[in-house]
């Protein structure tokens, strides 16, 4: 057993990106390998085999190592719920909500969870890739850290550090960030990548040569931009999408200050007949065949977020002119009458009043749902359009109302989800993924009107973008060094 760190220089420097490329290229060689990440902020999760929750890059990286994503994979998960707090999540369930302060106090703790993860993994795989969080030179961050060097200096695993080209300044991002480290946390940094490079790599050689020279690390490779790469999203909202020819289906998503699970709409911003818009503070709401309300880490926060921006307004004039509204988990609760959270589970406690579109209300409770379902989607009570799909709950909230009486999805095993209206016009539920399955999204699609839906892939799509990146490691990468690194074979160079 073998575990190899991967730290980055920044945010989004590409620690997840090769982390995931390295568990594809292990698995090829027929090495058992799992990913794991300490600690992860993000309110874009997926619900493991072992009914929790963890980062949803974690679990993309599992998939590229040819593994069910597991809470040990990601032991602590931090879900912001407001601009100072947080929902702590341990080994995939919620111990509470804590402030920065009291966060930082309880990490003892987390570090007990995060060990025990991590030796559970060593027991079961041959190698262990760990990606790191933000970047190790947040000084003021080092007392007690278990994201990056705190934990490679408990485990005593070598390191890589990643950065960015594309963003600028690489060189004075690698040799700043080495600087900023302790004597024995440079030691263990055992070499770079450079990621995103474009262009001729005989013009970076001089800088890579110097940056050899001047910090006695090597450059194990320069990974070149790959253009139209999809990777689920461990945070920030992607609102690149290609080019569509023809008639689209032009759909909205409002971005809530606490959207949760945006990566729902990956789909979408993929498919050649969707035009896909994200709304920001500021804007309203265009119009649109279909409005998706996407789920929040604070519903009712989000709800009065929302009316401030206008777009409580903006949907009505929407479906006052025809169009199709669909909720997704807290999108779902907020198209009822009530949202109430009597015990302060994602603020003060108290109850908002809904959008009011549909009758039904909605508690939060403390038990949080978290479970992968699959069913059938239906757009008539009797069920006879039956289309199969599949999908995962993350959700503290029980919905009741008469209008639940028309359920959108019949699961399996023969519980109600979500809700259909009876014009047929505003639709709901509670499952995340509805739009993975080529059958399902395509059914979704029509029902907004769009009237010959494709059926795309997305399964397909994701797999072939792990296996591009994997084929970047071998032929970009020192993989001698690497698979030294990883504890597979020895180095000779």
């Amino acid at each position: 057993m073998s575990t190899l760190m991967i730290q980055g220089t920044t945010s989004d420097a590409g620690k997840s990106t090769l982390v995931t490329a390295l568990c594809r290229w292990l698995k090829r060689q027929g090495v058992a390998v799992a990913p794991f990440k300490p600690q992860n902020m993000a309110l874009n999760a997926a619900v493991t085999v072992d009914g929790g929750e963890i980062g949803r890059a974690q679990a993309v990286q599992a998939e590229a190592a040819g593994l069910q994503p597991h809470t040990d994979m990601n032991p602590v998960l931090l879900k912001p719920n407001t601009d100072i707090g947080a929902q702590v999540i341990i080994h995939g369930h919620p111990v509470g909500s804590m402030d920065a302060v009291s966060y930082h106090a309880y990490k003892p703790t987390a570090l007990k969870a995060v060990l025990a993860s991590h030796q559970r993994l060593c027991q079961r795989y041959q190698a262990v890739l760990v990606e790191g969080a933000g970047s190790p030179a947040e000084i003021n961050l080092r007392a007690g850290d278990i994201a990056n060097m705190g934990f490679a200096e408990a485990v005593d695993c070598p390191v890589l550090l990643i950065a960015d080209i594309d963003k600028g300044g690489v060189f004075a991002h690698l040799v700043g960030t080495l600087a900023l480290l302790s004597a024995s946390e440079q030691a263990r940094v055992k070499g770079f990548v450079i990621n995103r490079f474009r262009g001729d790599i005989a013009l970076l050689k001089p800088g890579l040569d110097w940056l050899e020279q001047h910090t006695g690390k090597p450059v194990l490779g320069v990974l070149p931009y790959l253009h139209d790469l999809h990777l689920e999203a461990e945070d920030a909202v992607n609102t690149r999408q290609p080019a569509k020819q023809g008639p689209v289906l032009k759909v909205v998503v409002p971005v809530l200050k606490r959207i949760s699970n945006h990566t729902d709409f990956d789909p979408l911003r993929l498919h050649p007949q969707v035009d896909l818009h994200f709304i920001g503070p500021g804007q309203a709401l265009p119009a649109a065949d279909l409005i998706i309300l996407p789920g929040s880490k604070s519903v009712r926060s989000d709800l009065q977020f929302m009316r401030e921006q206008g777009w409580d307004a903006d949907v009505q004039r929407h479906l006052r002119y025809g169009g199709k509204l669909l909720g997704i988990c807290g999108g779902l609760q907020m198209l009822g009458e009530q949202v109430a959270d009597p015990l302060g589970l994602e603020g003060e406690p108290g109850s908002s009043e809904g959008l009011g579109f549909l009758a039904f209300r909605t508690e939060l409770t403390a038990h949080k749902r978290l479970t992968r379902v699959s069913g059938h989607v239906q757009f008539s009570p009797e069920g006879a359009d039956q289309v199969p799909l599949t999908g995962y709950e993350i959700h503290a909230g029980r919905s009741q109302g008469p209008a639940l009486q028309r359920p959108l999805v019949r699961l399996d095993d023969g519980t109600p989800d979500g809700v259909l209206s009876t014009d047929n016009q505003i639709a709901g539920s509670y499952l995340h993924g509805l739009f993975e399955q080529p059958a399902a999204s395509a059914a979704l699609l029509h029902w907004a009107g769009l009237k010959e839906a494709q059926a795309l892939d997305y399964s397909a799509l994701r797999v072939r973008d792990i296996d591009r990146l994997a084929d970047l490691v071998e032929q970009h990468l020192d993989v001698e060094r690497l698979r030294h690194l990883c504890g597979v074979q020895p180095c000779t160079n």
